[in-house]
Formats: C-alpha cells, structure tokens, sequence
C-alpha cells in the first residue's frame, strides 16, 4: 500500500501527472472491476458538493469509476460502513478539525483497508489527519508563535488529536507558501512527536508502507518536503532536512 501526502489543496496542482502514481495503484487494486473510490470532502452548506467537481477533475475526469462521495457535517460522524468497500481513499482540504471528529469513528476501518493494500491520497488536510497524532492547528507553543495565525484553525495553542494512524509522523502543510514549516520544527523541538514532516504545495511525499520513515519515502512535484527529527545529543535542537522532489 501506499500513502500519498500532498503538501496543499487541489487548487494549487501544477505539476502534470503528480496524481498518477495513487491512480496506478488504485486501478491496480480494484483489478478488473471498476474502480470504486471514497472521496472524503467536510460539507459545510453545499460545500462539499461545490468542491467535489474539481476532486474528481484532478483525479482524471474521463476515466470511468465508481465515486462515494462521503460528507463530513458538523456534528456528524462518518458511517464507517460507507468506506468498508473501496478501492481507494482521497480525503479533500479544508478544515483539519472537522476531518478529526467527522473521521474518528471510521479511522479503524481505514487504517485496515489501507494497511492491506488500499492506496490513500491526502490533500492539506487530508494529509495532516493521515498521522498517529495530528496537528489540529494552532499558532503559539511555549507562549511563542510558531507559524501565522491565519493558518491555526481558530487555535491558539499547537494541538495535537488523534489522526488515522497511516504514518507514524506528524504531517503539516503548505509549508513554504504558508510558513507552517516553523511550527513542525517546534513539535519536534518541544518534544511533543518524536518525527514531524512540512510539505509545500505541488508536492507529494508517497509512503509506501505505514511505518516506513518519511525520509524513505518518495517526493514527486515542484517543492520540497522538510523531514524534522530530535538530535542524538538530546539537548532539544533539531536535525532539519530538506528533500527535493523529483522532478
């Protein structure tokens, strides 16, 4: 299995074919059938059918499959039933919190389906709740501000949920466009995750199997992926490493 992890919305996809990789293996996957694919989109009045359009455009819009389109409400959680049987997971950007509750009643039944060889594909969003423990938002750690406030979803400490358990790092995004990579080096620094990864926009780190570590993993796009670890003399800075995609 694989699990893709793109650093921004569809909206920033500029680099051609960055999606082929995940619709290799979800046809793959489904074999002679038809595919069938669970498109996880938060729908906050119409939302989530306004976006679900252009999902499915960047997903290849001629090629014949069967979609699920599986809405995230407020206050509503997943039918994990709905996600039982398909080929392949796409989970859309948009606000990470919502994802976290709406998802946590099926992360079971994803983290199953993936680890047997179901491909999984994360945008922003999607990609942070695909970690053990997730960043939800939040600007501020040890009374200091670690990344614009614009980007903290309402939060004003760094908080870490739940998330999927499909990488065993925590996952932030729109590093280089958002400066959000500060606030992945402060998790790692603050000893909050042992393993944090910031991914730019148009960029996709593939990791191939859930306890694979990031640095093996494959970075395909027009950016870079930023790997933080502790130091090995434990005094709490930071090993920072750059990975450039292969372009």
């Amino acid at each position: 299995m694989t699990v893709f992890l793109v650093g921004g919305g569809v909206d920033t996809l500029r680099t051609p074919g960055l999606l082929d990789p995940f619709l290799h293996e979800l046809a793959r996957q489904a074999g002679d059938r038809q595919p069938r694919l669970a498109v996880v989109l938060v729908d906050q009045e119409g939302s989530g059918e306004r976006f679900l359009p252009e999902y499915l455009e960047a997903l290849g819009g001629g090629v014949r499959r069967d979609v699920v389109p599986v809405f995230v409400r407020p206050d509503h959680a997943v039918d994990p039933d709905l996600l039982n049987d398909v080929d392949g997971f796409v989970v859309a950007g948009g606000p990470t919190p919502a994802y976290l509750t709406g998802l946590g009643e099926a992360a079971g039944v994803i983290r199953r389906r993936v680890c047997s060889g179901v491909p999984y594909l994360g945008f922003s969003a999607g990609a942070m709740v695909a970690a053990t423990d997730a960043i939800a938002g939040g600007h501020r750690l040890g009374g200091t501000e670690v990344c614009p406030e614009e980007w903290s979803e309402g939060l004003d400490a760094v908080t870490l949920r739940p998330g999927l358990g499909l990488v065993p790092f925590a996952v932030d995004v729109h590093a280089a466009q958002a400066g959000t990579l500060g606030r992945t080096v402060a998790l790692v620094e603050h000893g909050l995750v042992a393993r944090a990864v910031a991914i730019d926009e148009d960029t996709c780190l593939a990791v191939t199997t859930p306890q694979q570590p990031s640095e093996q993993g494959h970075v395909s796009g027009s950016g870079n992926a930023w790997n933080v670890t502790p130091d090995l003399d434990g005094d709490g800075t930071v090993v920072l490493r750059r990975h450039a995609a292969h372009r």
